[in-house]
């Protein structure tokens, strides 16, 4: 199989560039690689890196242990590790794992990254921060394939509810889950189903977007059914925060 290789998306605008260490330049530490299949980090990996970011500089220092749930390319496993703290990266996709900790080792980080589903590859453990990037976009039926990665059954909740019941499990106390999806998949059902939970969680950013190629694929069928408006020509991106008081 051949690598596709991408620029790392994480550098903030006006950010000034890395300075290679030792003998690795700045732009090979900075590239993230996908295989085919595996999502590669665009707007929504920015927002979510800017977020956690955001969460590491609250306290005396980063938290001391974050999972990242649906890792793909290990983009946002790798945000957290070079902000300092002990990351775990999970994925059901065996090539997402394989990427993963290829792009791991690239960048000379030290980050655990499993295969397998939150129910059976965690044996109980829990986290400061738990950030997740979860397949979102609302289709006639749940991924396959490829679209596994972005396709999330008619609703786009085929994950994002997953994720919401289980968040307490794998939350400390005082822990944090971040979050982010589309508008089109309901942020209002996600606070409901946060805060059913037993979190207090509420939408920290929102960013509009232009639609990319999968959603100019199925414009006709999202406008159809009530999803955008005629003239809606963007696509809004939410963050949500969710905390175990």
């Amino acid at each position: 199989m051949t690598f596709r290789a991408e620029t790392h998306p994480l550098r903030t605008p006006g950010a000034a560039p890395r300075r290679p260490r030792g003998r690795q330049p700045a732009r090979d530490r900075d590239r993230i690689l996908t295989l085919p299949g595996v999502y590669t980090p665009q707007h929504d990996t920015r927002l979510l890196a800017s977020a956690l970011l955001k969460e590491a500089g609250t306290g005396n220092g980063p938290p001391s242990d974050v999972l990242d749930i649906g890792t793909g390319s290990g983009a946002l496993a790798l945000c957290a590790a070079r902000a300092g703290a002990r990351v775990t990266a999970v994925d059901i996709a065996w090539r997402a794992v394989l990427t993963a900790r290829v792009n791991t080792w690239l960048a000379r980080q030290r980050i655990t990254v499993l295969h397998g589903d939150l129910d059976t590859v965690l044996h109980g453990r829990t986290f400061d921060l738990v950030v997740s990037n979860p397949p979102y976009v609302p289709a006639l039926r749940d991924g396959r394939g490829p679209a596994r990665a972005w396709d999330a059954g008619r609703d786009g909740r085929a994950v994002l509810d997953r994720i919401c019941a289980a968040a307490p499990a794998v939350l400390r106390p005082g822990g944090v889950l971040l979050l982010v999806h589309s508008a089109l998949s309901g942020p209002r059902l996600t606070l409901e189903r946060l805060a059913g939970a037993g979190l207090h969680a509420q939408v920290t950013e929102r960013r509009r977007i232009p639609f990319g190629p999968v959603l100019r694929s199925r414009l006709d069928w999202l406008r159809t059914r009530g999803l955008l408006a005629p003239d809606e020509d963007r696509e809004e991106l939410v963050v949500i925060r969710a905390e175990r008081r």
